[in-house]
């Protein structure tokens, strides 16, 4: 049997169809045991993660928008705070959350945009 290089390889499954490759890494998985799939997932966030930017961010309320009452209440389930220091911080803007990870400061984010507040991670 000849010997593939590993451009032979790739250029050889880019003229497969998407059923052919599922097929493919089917027979890699019974010959071999392993999941190549899975190994690339796996791989995929190590290279991602030099590429981002800090890991945790601050959440900072800048415009309360035109439903206030909305954001006052999101403010206040996040934070805990009363009823007057949250209407306070709607008003005037500040610090929602620090060093918040940067997947639930998104959540936020997209929270408070959706109440219709201004919203930024720093």
């Amino acid at each position: 049997m000849a010997k593939f290089t590993k451009d032979e390889f790739i250029s050889g499954i880019k003229e497969m169809t998407i059923l052919e490759v599922k097929e493919l890494v089917d027979a890699l998985k019974e010959e071999f045991g392993v999941d190549p799939s899975a190994v690339a997932v796996a791989a995929a966030p190590v290279a991602g993660a030099t590429e981002e930017g800090p890991s945790t961010v601050n959440v900072v309320l800048t415009s309360a928008g035109a439903n206030k009452i909305a954001v006052i209440k999101l403010v206040r389930d996040i934070t805990g705070l009363g009823l007057k220091e949250a209407k306070d911080l709607a008003d005037n803007g500040g610090v929602v959350k620090e060093n918040a990870a940067k997947e639930e400061a998104d959540e936020l984010k997209a929270k408070f945009e959706e109440a219709g507040a201004t919203i930024e991670l720093q």
